[in-house]
């Protein structure tokens, strides 16, 4: 029976988390708004719209939000060319499919981000399908995502795992009835993730790939 491995990408798979902090604090810090970084830095992994909200609050000017994304994104674009896979994360997605599991990806990124996100990992011929922010109507914390993911891996949830940097990543699949195994490398502690549902955390992809044989994913 198949088996699906769905995977967040930022921070999970590529070393970005921290340039989406900085490009994101520039573009409120251009805007007028002055958001910390540790407050951006807890952000990162909701879409764009959604992390504006959770920033900014219900009771901001919505009409800067487009205004924000667009500086946001025009900002994180110069770093396209040379954004820096995590150590493993090609091999491990490419063991997998070795393996016998149907590797997914699902992410907030789309369009020219979610290429050069690929480009970084290079390991295309591992990777089954995306499910990309423009394929659903809410992104994470909410299940659509991972929901989706599953329906492109033609799997249940009872047959597949999630990998995630962020707690977003964790509560998405444990709504989505999916078991959650949570990587450090995004800068979020084991802590957080455990309590929001991650059943293994691991340093990074290398460290998931060389303890296999032993995680939720054997």
């Amino acid at each position: 029976m198949e088996r699906a491995a769905v995977f967040d990408v930022d921070g999970t798979l590529v070393d970005t988390n921290h340039l989406h902090v900085v490009t994101w604090w520039e573009a409120f810090r251009q805007a007028g708004h002055r958001v910390p970084m540790h407050a951006v830095h807890r952000a990162v992994g909701l879409g764009s719209a959604d992390l504006v909200a959770h920033l900014l609050g219900e009771d901001r000017d919505r009409d800067q939000d487009a205004g924000l994304s667009a500086a946001h994104k025009a900002l994180y674009g110069q770093y396209f060319d040379r954004l820096p896979a995590l150590p493993g994360a090609g091999e491990l997605l490419r063991r997998l499919h070795r393996e016998g599991w149907t590797v997914v990806l699902a992410t907030s990124a789309s369009g020219s981000e979610l290429g050069a996100l690929r480009r970084a990992i290079d390991a295309d011929d591992a990777i089954e399908a995306t499910a990309s922010s423009e394929d659903v109507q809410e992104g994470k914390p909410a299940p659509e995502p991972v929901e989706h993911a599953l329906e492109l891996a033609g799997v249940p949830a009872s047959r597949a795992v999630l990998v995630g940097d962020t707690v977003w990543d964790m509560r998405a699949g444990a709504k989505a009835g999916v078991r959650c195994v949570g990587v450090l490398c995004g800068g979020i502690p084991r802590a957080d993730l455990t309590e929001a549902g991650a059943e293994a955390v691991y340093a990074d992809p290398a460290d998931l790939l060389a303890r296999l044989g032993t995680s939720p994913l054997a």
